[in-house]
């Protein structure tokens, strides 16, 4: 994801006085990387978000909001949506939800998965994630297979498994994306982290 601030994580990580190094080590993260991200010029795939929210113990939503806009009632307006890619990414693009909700233990974006995801490595991380075809069709790809979903069909699974989608319409699919992390379970290895 690349578009909108992350830096929010940098706040974090300074929050518990934790250097980039010690973030590092905890998430399976790169330095380089997460320094790009506290800057503003790459925002993490969910499976990197996942780590760094695990290793720094927030909720996943967190490190795409700031403390002070929580509220305790959140409705987001179809025009409101934040886009967390930019418009001509050629990965999934994703457009947040729900950012100004309070602690949350579920996390939901918009989802817009590239046509061509041959050189798209397969993602896991921690918790579970749903997903719910909206518009067009998809296909949600593991090593062991792929199930099509068209709409109003949806899929519910651990994302420890890994995986990715793809759009199989003309224009890319539209699904939503709810991620549950699982900062209270055993840590996961990400090799295909950066």
């Amino acid at each position: 994801m690349a578009g909108t601030d992350c830096s929010c994580g940098g706040t974090l990580r300074k929050e518990r006085l934790m250097t980039l190094e010690a973030l590092a080590r905890r998430s399976g993260v790169t330095k380089s990387y997460l320094s790009k991200v506290e800057r503003g010029h790459s925002v993490p795939s969910i499976a990197v978000g996942a780590s760094l929210a695990k290793a720094l113990d927030v909720p996943l939503g967190s490190l795409f909001t700031e403390a002070e806009e929580a509220a305790e009632v959140t409705v987001t307006r179809a025009g409101e949506r934040q886009s967390l890619t930019d418009e001509d990414e050629p990965g999934s693009r994703y457009e947040a939800l729900a950012l100004r909700a309070g602690t949350k233990g579920m996390t939901p974006f918009m989802l817009h998965p590239p046509h061509e995801v041959e050189s798209v490595p397969f993602r896991d991380h921690p918790g579970e994630e749903f997903l719910f075809v909206h518009e067009g069709r998809a296909e949600l790809l593991f090593p062991s297979g792929a199930l099509t979903l068209g709409p109003g069909d949806s899929a519910y699974f651990r994302a420890t498994v890994p995986h990715k989608v793809r759009s199989l319409s003309p224009a890319r699919a539209a699904l939503l994306l709810v991620v549950c992390d699982d900062r209270d379970g055993v840590d996961t290895p990400h090799p295909q982290l950066p």
